[in-house]
């Protein structure tokens, strides 16, 4: 018995380090950005938008939330992922290891944009107005 209840805790572990992004699956449309350092231009610029009030209700608006990873360390929503976490997102994107970009991932688990340092926020909150799935929203 005790060999099952070690079993079951080491099941229940590894369910909450899997691939964050399978959470958010039908719920949210993640944006992810990845950077180099903590100084990158484009994260910079995003964080600047999503602090502008128009900008941030119309992240919300669209059910988004917010991956970063700077190096090797990610966050959600600014909350810290583990190590763990943070690897399976970066397997899950299959983005190489071109720094900086932005992924957006559809509700649908699907990989919507993949950009690079010019990407911009406007244009992504475009790119998903024109989403059936938000238009049926």
């Amino acid at each position: 018995i005790p060999l099952r209840l070690v079993g079951s805790e080491m099941c229940i572990r590894d369910r909450a380090s899997d691939d964050p992004l399978q959470a958010e699956r039908w719920k949210t449309r993640p944006l992810i950005v990845l950077a180099a350092s903590a100084d990158d231009p484009l994260l910079a610029r995003v964080q600047a938008a999503l602090q502008e009030p128009a900008s941030r209700e119309a992240f919300v608006e669209r059910d988004m939330v917010l991956y970063t990873v700077i190096g090797q360390q990610g966050q959600r929503n600014g909350q810290p992922l583990d190590a763990i976490a943070t690897k399976r997102l970066l397997l899950a994107l299959d983005a190489g290891n071109a720094r900086p970009q932005v992924i957006l991932v559809g509700k649908d688990g699907g990989k919507k944009i993949q950009q690079g340092a010019d990407a911009d926020l406007q244009a992504i909150f475009q790119t998903i107005d024109r989403m059936p799935m938000r238009q049926n929203e």
